[in-house]
């Protein structure tokens, strides 16, 4: 069996590849200053919940955008597991050409999800939206290869920032309200934070396919709110909750064999 170890800002994301299928996924929230113990605690617990031993895991790979945890993650791993974890970085094989102008600073979860498209999802030209404390626009070419794309501040922290800064403004629901014309405080947030954020994930992916010229270009969504925000916008073609841990498998898959 595979574990999995997506590691992002807000959550960390854990997945056991079993028999051709995700048997088991869970999230955790992150905390960038707990010890490698503290969390071999909760990913013991995670495995004990199915009856699973630290024996039966016979690879696992980390993905991480959180530097501070990859190296305790790299010693609970080692320590309780007695493996050494595949760490995804620009310079292992990831199937594909990273052709970006520094491509040591691409995160592991766009490398991931670009990896998934091109092994998993026909190739480019494709978009991924990933929706998460950022949203990630990430771009493959018609080439197969990883070329950038663009990053936007999430939904949650547009919608904190906008609280934060104005002393008479609360944290709302995000959904989008009954009218587009707001009649009330709640509902006039609810239309500026959702349907702003619906204009510029709509907006971005139009520029980005104008880019490629490529208007068919594929547009795949992941992350927690993806099937939100699919509801309300035409340009989303899939949705596909485990798209980053995915890429993992698929890259891990690679060198292994190597």
């Amino acid at each position: 069996m595979l574990l999995a170890f997506d590691i992002g800002n807000t959550n960390i994301h854990l997945g056991l590849w079993d028999n051709a299928h995700w048997r088991l996924s869970w999230r955790a929230r992150t905390v960038a200053d707990k010890m490698p113990d503290e969390y071999g605690v909760l990913v013991q617990n995670f495995l004990n919940s199915a009856k699973i031993d630290f024996s039966a895991v016979t690879g696992i790979i980390i993905g991480s955008v959180v530097p501070p945890l990859t190296p305790s993650f790299h010693e609970l791993v080692v320590r309780y597991f007695q493996h050494e974890p595949l760490i995804l970085t620009s310079k292992i094989n990831v199937g594909m050409k990273i052709d970006i102008d520094q491509p040591e600073q691409a995160g592991a979860d766009r490398i991931a999800n670009a990896a998934a498209v091109v092994a998993l999802h026909g190739g480019g030209p494709a978009i991924v939206v990933d929706f998460g404390t950022a949203t990630n626009f990430d771009v493959v070419s018609a080439e197969h290869n990883y070329i950038g794309g663009a990053i936007a501040p999430g939904i949650g922290v547009a919608h904190d920032g906008l609280v934060q800064r104005a002393a008479r403004l609360h944290k709302v629901e995000i959904e989008p309200p009954p009218n587009a014309v707001g009649r009330n405080t709640i509902h006039a947030m609810q239309s500026g934070i959702f349907w702003g954020y619906i204009g510029l994930v709509e907006g971005i992916l139009t520029r980005i396919k104008a880019s490629l010229n490529a208007p068919h270009a594929q547009v795949i969504a992941t992350g927690g709110l993806a099937p939100l925000f699919n509801q309300h916008t035409t340009m989303i073609d899939k949705i596909v909750p485990e798209l980053t841990l995915d890429g993992l498998r698929v890259i891990y898959e690679l060198n292994r064999k190597a």
